[in-house]
This record gives C-alpha cells, structure tokens and sequence, in this order.
C-alpha cells in the first residue's frame, strides 16, 4: 500500500490542514479506504461493549495494513494491564487511546509501563471541563476531547453527539490534540474553523449504522477537511 502525504509524525503536516483519525475500523476496505485518502491515524476499538469492539486476530490482520508513518491507535476504555498487554501483544498498534474514567496516575503509569504514546480522551461540556484538561498535560502524549455521553448510554464515546465547538477556541493547549463528538463531512470544516482543531477523530460520521463503516463516506470526511 503507497505512502500518502497526510501520514502523522507528531506534529502539524506541511500543508497545515487538520490530520485525520479514523476511528471504529473493523474491515478491510475500510482501513484501504482511510489510508488512501490520507487519514493520519486509524482507530480500532477493544471495549466489548461497542459495536465496534473487534477481535484481536481481526485487529492484527487489518494493522498490517496501516503503511509506516500512518498511527495505529488502540481505544480502550478502563482496560486493565492484562488487556492493554494482550492488545499491544497480539495487533501491533503503536498508541494507546484511554477513553474511559483513567486518572492523571493511571494515564502516567501505562505511558510508562507499555512505552506506547497515550491518547487521553476527555468528556467535554462545560469551560470548566476544558480547565481541567490541562492537568493530563504532560501525562499524555495527546488530548482527545469528546461531548460527554447521554445518561443512558453504553460507552463514552462514538455517540454521534457534538458540544460547544467554542470552548476550545482560546484553551492554549501545549500537546497536540483532537476533536471528536457527532463530526460527519457535512460539519467538520466549520468544527475545525471554529475550534481551531488540529486534529479531527470520527467514527459514527462515517458509518451507514453503528459499527457500519461506508467506504464513499470516509472519503467525503476526509475530502472536506481538505477543503477547510
């Protein structure tokens, strides 16, 4: 699979627009799909409570895929050291993304014990939310900042729900950092616009139901965020 000019180095790419994490990926075509069109990261999820939850063979078969250059990013949610061993083991992703309730000690202590970058994801609702992100800077590699889940859902992540775009507007962030939460190709150029954001992570924007990735999607995502 060719390299493209939109793999991810840590930093802002060259022509200065947003990198893309694709995130929930379960088949095939759909990492070609992502990678081809220059997403900067893919996203597989081991939390069996999502639709999108995948096997650790799957996983394995679809990250030797991802071409160098191009991050592959393990979401877990809460997981134990067990799980975070068997799923670095087993699928040769190279980050870790935490999406669940992991404090400041927990983030710290798996950078350290695993030696993977960390992704620390962040509910986001209110400004005061945002004033507490900072405190995971220089725990974690990168920030995610998430809409924080309806009282009734299952998982704390991919439930298609956006928050106040402005919040994150003046935050000053020292580490790099994405925004996620109910983007689709129709809104994320004003998300990026209004945020600011360097990095934009979607799941369910890009999927025909829960779990369902669409190909024509991922490459529409990605097409607009050229286009911001």
């Amino acid at each position: 699979m060719p390299m493209n000019s939109r793999t991810f180095n840590g930093s802002l790419k060259d022509d200065m627009s947003a990198i893309v994490k694709i995130c929930g990926l379960r088949e095939a075509e759909h990492v070609d799909a992502a990678v081809e069109a220059g997403a900067g990261l893919t996203g597989f999820v081991f939390f069996e409570p999502s639709p999108r939850n995948i096997a650790i063979t799957d996983a394995a078969a679809l990250t030797s895929r991802v071409p160098d250059g191009v991050r592959k990013v393990a979401l877990s949610v809460d997981a134990d050291d067990d799980l975070l061993r068997t799923v670095i083991d087993g699928t040769g992703v190279d980050t870790l993304q935490l999406h669940g309730s992991e404090t400041i000690e927990r983030v710290s202590y798996i950078r350290e014990t695993f030696g993977l970058p960390v992704i620390k994801a962040l509910p986001i609702s209110t400004a005061d939310d945002v004033a507490a992100a900072h405190e995971y800077e220089g725990h974690a590699d990168m920030l995610l900042f998430d809409a924080k889940p309806p009282k009734d859902a299952t998982r704390p992540g991919g439930n298609a729900e956006a928050f106040d775009w402005t919040l994150l507007q003046t935050a000053g962030f020292r580490v790099p950092w994405l925004l996620a939460g109910g983007l689709d190709a129709g809104n994320v150029a004003d998300a990026i616009r209004i945020s600011g954001a360097p990095m934009v992570d979607v799941s369910s924007g890009v999927e025909d139901a829960p779990g369902q990735k669409n190909t024509r999607k991922i490459r529409e995502f990605i097409a607009a965020v050229d286009a911001a």
